[in-house]
């Protein structure tokens, strides 16, 4: 183990363990969170923020890794989601504990997750490039009509569809245990963060890798490219299934746009926001993202804009105009996205679009 690496591994354990205690604190961020770090609201923010990072990090692995330009990463978060909710509602014994049923009922919407990442990763990968971001896209619009069409009055329409808690332990039910909800965050982004470093670096990692740069001449070599994306393109799916049960739990709930194409091109801003070429990058793009997010919302109906001359006041009222130019500006000027500011502080010049970026192990 390099003293490089050394490092990374204590810094990661201090910073996991810092977010652990957070909870614990007193912290108050004025404009940036609701309040001090131990209220509800507070840590129901930054439980979201951790679950997007999660999510952000799982589309990072497919897009940033393998090179898979998907429209319908969204599906498996709201499968992940749905899965949960409908499975409590109707799974298990009346007689069965409420722990087993718990249990139980994660174990099922993992294997649907996985059978659905493994068809239309199967079926999609057939093609590549555009086309292959048209079929993901193709089956992302089919699983938010499904999910509005409210087939047998299964997954709530347009509504939603309500968590049943009966079945749920209690440490994960209330605002009062808000708290363990944020923990339960915590440690989805810790599971995925590892589970996405070790498959980066394992031999399939490699060759994902390799194929993104060049597939012809990974064919030519004797390998399989298409094993290699849909192990990838599995491995990301069901990691962002299991967000979305942290979501369904965190949240009581589920709502029909977690479905839809353009929750995943909100994860594809925040992964570009982060930087494509770190996975710490993802993290940081989905936190500010989120934070931003719901914060500029807050501002937009303030009254300090509301008091502003209407030039001002109507693109200030707008939180995704806000966004989308602060989205332009980072494109423009850092190439590399968040993660790439410190080399380029470091380096202390700009890098040029056409200029490949340096590696980042983190």
């Amino acid at each position: 183990m390099t003293a490089k690496t050394t490092r990374l591994l204590v810094g990661g354990i201090l910073l996991v363990i810092g977010l652990a205690v957070l909870p614990l604190l007193a912290i108050d961020v004025p404009g940036v969170l609701p309040g001090p770090t131990y209220t509800a609201g507070t840590l129901q923010l930054l439980a979201f923020a951790l679950l997007i990072a999660a999510l952000a990090l799982t589309y990072r692995m497919m897009f940033g890794l393998a090179g898979l330009l998907s429209f319908g990463h969204a599906l498996f978060f709201a499968a992940g989601a749905y899965g949960l909710a409908m499975t409590l509602e109707a799974f298990g014994p009346a007689e069965w504990p409420s722990a087993l049923v718990f249990t139980a009922s994660i174990l099922v919407t993992l294997v649907l997750g996985f059978v659905l990442a493994a068809t239309v990763g199967a079926l999609a990968l057939r093609v590549t490039g555009i086309s292959f971001a048209m079929v993901t896209l193709a089956f992302a619009q089919a699983g938010s009509v499904l999910v509005r069409r409210n087939p047998g009055g299964a997954t709530g329409g347009d509504e939603g569809i309500p968590l049943d808690t009966a079945n749920v332990p209690p440490e994960l039910v209330g605002v009062v245990d808000t708290r363990n909800l944020y923990w339960m965050a915590l440690g989805i982004l810790v599971v995925v963060y590892l589970i996405v470093l070790w498959v980066e670096r394992s031999r399939a990692g490699h060759v994902a890798e390799a194929v993104r740069e060049n597939e012809l001449r990974v064919r030519v070599i004797g390998m399989r490219p298409y094993d290699v994306k849909l192990l990838v393109f599995i491995v990301a799916s069901v990691l962002a299934s299991v967000a979305g049960m942290g979501y369904l739990l965190l949240q009581s709930g589920a709502a029909p746009r977690i479905a839809t194409a353009d929750f995943t091109l909100t994860l594809l801003v925040i992964v570009v926001l982060g930087g494509v070429g770190a996975r710490w990058g993802a993290i940081v793009g989905g936190i500010v993202y989120t934070l931003l997010d719901q914060r500029l919302t807050a501002l937009a109906g303030s009254d300090a804009i509301a008091a502003l001359p209407d030039v001002l006041r109507i693109p200030l009222s707008e939180p995704l105009f806000i966004l989308g130019t602060l989205f332009v500006l980072v494109v423009l000027f850092l190439p590399g996205g968040i993660a790439g500011l410190p080399s380029r502080i470091a380096t202390g010049r700009r890098q040029h679009p056409a200029e490949p970026e340096e590696a980042v192990d983190a």
